[in-house]
């Protein structure tokens, strides 16, 4: 009976390797986006020359301008994207499979890799996503129209949200650091 037990259990903790296959295809997928997000931002270089044309006027220079800034925060989100998928690939492999050996010792390693657990992953991911939708909203913000001061006040409510939720997702860390502190110096 002891033998099945060891057989089940030793079963049972291997089976949390299935999750490289998750790691594998997040780190494709933030290749990819890698790969999609540079296409991007060199198609825009190019497209950027058309507004150095002198026979563009005001108003097709102007639209030119709004459509650029709007595409540069389209390819920070992308970016920012695959940055995600990387750290959710990482934090996985370290949280089931293994710890990272060439991260060993590596003062960068130690900012991006402080994740000791799902919910270190969950908030490094949480405070990543909260960056990618300021940077949809600024995005949304930049192609609407404002025809009436409600439209701006709706902006200014979507701003204070944003900054509240900007001061809640950093007044967390310091906490955390502080905790962390003293548990060392103990």
């Amino acid at each position: 009976m002891k033998s099945l037990e060891n057989l089940f259990e030793t079963l049972l903790w291997n089976v949390r390797k299935v999750i490289v296959l998750p790691v594998l295809v997040s780190l494709v997928l933030s290749l990819g986006m890698f790969m999609v997000t540079t296409a991007d931002a060199l198609a825009l270089l190019s497209d950027m020359l058309g507004y150095l044309s002198p026979t563009l006027d005001e108003t097709a220079r102007s639209g030119l301008r709004l459509q650029t800034i709007s595409e540069v925060v389209a390819i920070v989100d992308g970016y920012l994207l695959a940055g995600i998928l990387l750290i959710f690939a990482l934090g996985l492999y370290e949280l089931f499979v293994n710890k990272i050996d060439q991260a060993e010792g590596s003062e960068f390693a130690e900012r991006l890799l402080l994740i000791q657990s799902l919910d270190d992953l969950k908030n490094r991911l949480a405070n990543v996503i909260i960056l990618i939708l300021i940077v949809k909203f600024f995005q949304q913000a930049l192609n609407l129209k404002y025809t009436s001061t409600l439209d701006l006040l709706h902006l200014a409510i979507g701003l204070i949200l944003l900054a509240g939720a900007l001061y809640l997702s950093g007044r967390a860390k310091p906490a955390k650091v502080a905790k962390k502190a003293a548990e060392n110096t103990q």
